[in-house]
């Protein structure tokens, strides 16, 4: 298909300012075993291309699912009729703007592995699942799987080139319990699918999913007899599985340059960050640093190209507390007359691509969690998301999570139910403490990240170690 796709595109392309075209042929699978009982599988395919063209400093794109020569040039013909429309109108000159002509092939982890047969991933779903049933009051369960093969190619007429292979593996599973009015539900990774990853089955290795089924529903019991989670200003200490959404919330998306330049005002909000604060905001503590890396192959997000072409690399987007650069590809970079990173990234080939948060991760620091929990006095430590609220300008925050467990006099005691806690994203991260050591950093990620009009829902990462934070609003479902 890319060969030909090659040659349609230089017979094809017609005479403007700057032309590309971006195929994405995506196949996935979806397993899941729910009380012991396999579910409809879901198997997905879909191909097509998106064809951007800029001329006269206008900008216009059309997609097509017909590859044809008549259903492209159909394409090309509607993307440089928007170009012109736009032509002067547009609050940049695209003209003016240096797209990126990068040329090579990248291969993503997992992709040259060989998956086990369908009927072995059952089989494994179906046994964590029974394992689930250790107690009555089990109520509901479930084991899923899912996998997507993407093969993406981007080409440009004045020489880019590239193509770009991923595979990606997504488990989960979850047990919920009840006893009267009380009902709690204890999952692997959170309702987010957070251990998702691109590689093959040792993906499900490092989640820990063999024996998961039997810990997690004792975990869900055990939350049903634990009390309330206490209220009160204390020290608060997050693992990985609530610290991905932590980052996600109150660094990512307020970072995002084209939310910033106000292109999500009207449907997802704007950001407390302004275009001044860069260089010089202090965003959070000396201990705080957050690099923008899709170079990390195994996580969720990486690629070598953006979907505009710019080559990816690790750039710190927050170093020793102070924001060093937004996260914005190169027409926000334009826009803004600022630099940024490799982020202009597309849900699928139906999509145009915005700014987007790839993997986004705080560097570890030199603390082993055991430190961390002998530096607390009095404190509670929360994993694993189950409820979010934030502002719209990503600034206010209240979050609630699945466990936690009393921190005191530096030990660690007793397990509590529906922890939450609630904070101002700047002083929040202000108030960061302690930053665990590599012995605490685990590799999360999800694929229900939403933005832009239409709307698309996209794969993100976020790695971290656990993160001590002082003086928080901490408090349980009772408050």
């Amino acid at each position: 298909m890319h060969d030909t796709l090659r040659t349609q595109f230089k017979r094809l392309a017609p005479a403007v300012d700057f032309c590309s075209l971006r195929l994405v042929d995506e196949s996935s699978e979806h397993i899941m075993v729910r009380q012991d009982v396999l579910q409809p599988i879901s198997n997905r395919a879909d191909c097509g291309v998106m064809v951007t063209v800029i001329h006269h400093g206008g900008y216009g794109y059309a997609a097509t699912s017909d590859l044809s020569d008549s259903g492209l040039k159909e394409a090309f013909s509607r993307a440089k009729s928007w170009a012109e429309a736009s032509a002067g109108r547009s609050v940049v000159d695209y003209s003016a703007i240096a797209m990126p002509r990068p040329t090579g092939r990248y291969i993503g982890s997992g992709v040259a592995y060989n998956m086990p047969h369908r009927k072995d991933i059952i089989a494994l779903l179906m046994r964590e699942s029974q394992a689930c049933r250790i107690d009555q009051r089990i109520v509901d369960w479930y084991a899923a799987f899912g996998s997507v093969t993407s093969d993406q190619l981007y080409l440009s007429a004045d020489g880019a080139d590239i193509s770009q292979q991923f595979h990606y593996v997504i488990p989960n599973l979850a047990a919920t319990a009840n006893q009267g009015v009380d009902t709690q539900t204890r999952s692997l990774g959170g309702q987010y699918n957070g251990y998702c990853r691109q590689g093959g089955m040792e993906v499900l290795a490092a989640a820990g999913f063999d024996g998961a089924g039997q810990r997690v529903a004792a975990q869900a019991l055990e939350l049903l007899a634990a009390p309330n989670c206490p209220t009160g200003v204390m020290d608060l200490l997050l693992m990985p599985e609530q610290m991905m959404l932590q980052i996600h919330e109150s660094i990512g998306h307020p970072l995002e340059l084209d939310r910033i330049l106000g292109d999500e005002r009207n449907f997802a909000g704007t950001s407390f960050v302004t275009q001044d604060m860069f260089g010089h905001f202090k965003y959070g503590s000396d201990l705080l640093n957050v690099t923008h890396d899709p170079s990390r192959s195994e996580q969720f997000a990486s690629y070598q190209w953006d979907d505009d072409g710019s080559p990816a690399e690790r750039q710190f987007i927050i170093q020793n507390g102070i924001l060093k650069k937004p996260l914005g590809g190169a027409i926000s970079q334009a826009r803004a007359g600022m630099d940024g990173v490799a982020n202009a990234r597309a849900c699928s080939w139906n999509r145009p691509p915005m700014d987007r948060m790839a993997n986004l991760n705080i560097e570890p620091g030199s603390s082993s969690l055991n430190d961390l929990i002998k530096s607390v006095e009095r404190g509670v430590l929360m994993d694993t998301n189950v409820s979010w609220s934030i502002d719209d300008s990503r600034n206010k925050f209240q979050f609630g999570c699945e466990t936690g467990r009393l921190i005191e006099n530096g030990e660690l005691k007793g397990v509590v139910k529906n922890p939450n806690y609630r904070g101002i994203s700047e002083s929040f991260w202000r108030s960061l403490k302690g930053v665990g050591d590599q012995s605490t950093f685990n590799v999360m990620g999800t694929p229900f990240c939403g933005k832009g009009e239409p709307s698309q829902v996209i794969r993100v990462g976020h790695a971290s170690p656990a993160c001590l934070f002082s003086n928080i609003d901490v408090f349980g479902g009772e408050a």
